[in-house]
């Protein structure tokens, strides 16, 4: 009898932990956070405040990967190939109004970036397949606009790429920024 409450008790035991420790349908977190922008800037902050009464114009959604002690352009990101701008998923550009980038008029929608840096320039895309993982499938025939932007230097490098927005007189700038180089989209509001 002292036998079988022994099992009885050993298999509830079992049981009960395996339960409580069951977080295999927990992914590990991601070396390299998601993270996001708009313009305003924070925008989401002002409006439960009640300090804007504009909707959003635009927002970025991208991941954060680090340097860790790597060469990243022109060796993690090759100089002269597409590049996400950023890990994991392609950086999601969310437009809440029609803008202007480059030469071109760009409707409200969900587009991707993607860049081809250079030593001194990158050539950024906007591209109208959404929801991709990396620049696997990169479609050229998908591009809505290129827009060609000079490379600046940074005097300190970045551990973590960061994306943000600025104003400028004709409406903001997507300053991407990493490792020790800065680049500017310009975006036209007006």
């Amino acid at each position: 009898m002292k036998q079988l409450w022994f099992c009885v008790i050993l298999f509830f035991s079992v049981l009960f932990c395996s339960a409580q420790n069951d977080d295999s349908l927990l992914p590990p977190p991601d070396k390299s956070p998601m993270d996001m922008a708009y313009y305003p800037n924070n925008y989401p902050v002002l409006k439960i405040e009640d300090k804007t009464k504009g909707a959003a114009i635009a927002r970025v959604i991208y991941s954060r990967p680090q340097k860790n002690g790597r060469v990243i352009f022109g060796d993690l990101v090759e100089y002269g190939k597409v590049w996400r701008m950023g890990a994991n998923e392609a950086t999601e550009l969310e437009l809440y109004r029609g803008v202007k980038i480059g030469e071109k008029k760009i409707d409200k929608g969900r587009y991707t970036l993607y860049a081809i840096p250079t030593d001194s320039n990158w050539t950024i895309i906007v591209n109208k397949d959404a929801d991709t993982w990396g620049a696997f499938k990169y479609d050229d025939q998908k591009d809505v606009v290129r827009v060609t932007v000079p490379v600046e230097k940074l005097n300190e490098p970045l551990e973590a790429l960061v994306m943000a927005f600025e104003k400028t007189d004709n409406g903001c700038n997507l300053v991407i920024a990493w490792d020790t180089v800065k680049v500017r989209l310009p975006i036209d509001l007006k």
